[in-house]
């Protein structure tokens, strides 16, 4: 068992102010994925920077919307409707990645809508900027002792501070990896030598996220307050069940009715 690494959630306080790593995260994952994809926005679709500073405000107000709004449908209704002033206290944690991901869905495809840019295009450069936010993400989640795993008798496994007591499984370190590093280098893989038709891309993205995190689910502590859906399937599992088969029909689709570089509908 590795002793878990215990960190202060906040990294500056001033006064009665607290900047906590899990707010940091999210604005750094946001800054370095747009600023990796930045100049591919500029030279193909033809983004000027006032566009890419709009395009960061969207992505987040559909990171924040999107995905509070999931996490308290979804997983925690009955918890707000008891407190609903707790709604607005993203500090805390509390966000689905499936709304965050619909949300940033919308906000983009109305971004292009406005401004006349090819929305699959621009979903390919998203998909692959997102890994920074994801990677980071997770690591925010470790650091505030939270979605940890299953209880575990691996040499790795930690206790985390308010949990039972029982050694798990640092799962936020898994998906931080898989969704975030290793999903990186393989989009960018696809990207630099495969050829491939707009959305394909984020059509992959969607596959192999989904697939990524449908198998470290098993090793992740289901949320308390749903447990397992069916059997031993998660909420979790449900949701990147869909976002596999949504991947694969989109990329089918594409392949097959779309021509290359042909203009979004």
């Amino acid at each position: 068992m590795i002793k878990y690494p215990e960190i202060n959630k906040v990294f500056l306080k001033i006064g009665p102010l607290e900047f906590r790593w899990y707010g940091l995260s999210y604005a750094a994952g946001i800054i370095l994925g747009l600023y990796f994809i930045k100049n591919r926005l500029k030279k193909q679709h033809g983004f000027t920077s006032d566009q890419v500073y709009s395009l960061i405000n969207y992505v987040i107000i559909g990171i924040l919307a999107g995905g509070r709004l999931a996490y308290i449908l979804i997983y925690d209704l009955r918890y707000y409707i008891k407190n609903p002033s707790k709604i607005i206290y993203f500090w805390q944690g509390g966000m689905s990645y499936h709304g965050a991901a619909i949300g940033v869905l919308a906000a983009v495809a109305y971004l292009c809508y406005k401004n006349k840019k090819n929305l699959l295009g621009v979903l390919d450069l998203i998909a692959i900027g997102s890994t920074f936010g994801l990677f980071l993400g997770r690591i925010a989640n470790f650091i505030n002792g939270e979605l940890y795993g299953r209880a575990s008798s691996v040499p790795w496994a930690m206790v985390f501070p308010d949990s039972d007591g029982i050694p798990r499984h640092p799962s936020q370190l898994y998906e931080g990896f898989f969704e975030g590093v290793v999903l990186f280098l393989l989009l960018f893989t696809l990207m630099k030598y495969c050829r491939l038709k707009q959305g394909q891309l984020f059509a992959l993205y969607m596959f192999f996220y989904g697939l990524f995190r449908f198998f470290i689910e098993f090793y992740r502590e289901p949320d308390k307050q749903l447990g397992s859906i069916v059997s031993f399937i998660t909420m979790g599992q449900l949701l990147c069940t869909v976002m596999i088969l949504s991947g694969l029909i989109l990329f089918i689709i594409i392949r097959k009715y779309r021509p290359d570089n042909s203009p979004a509908v």
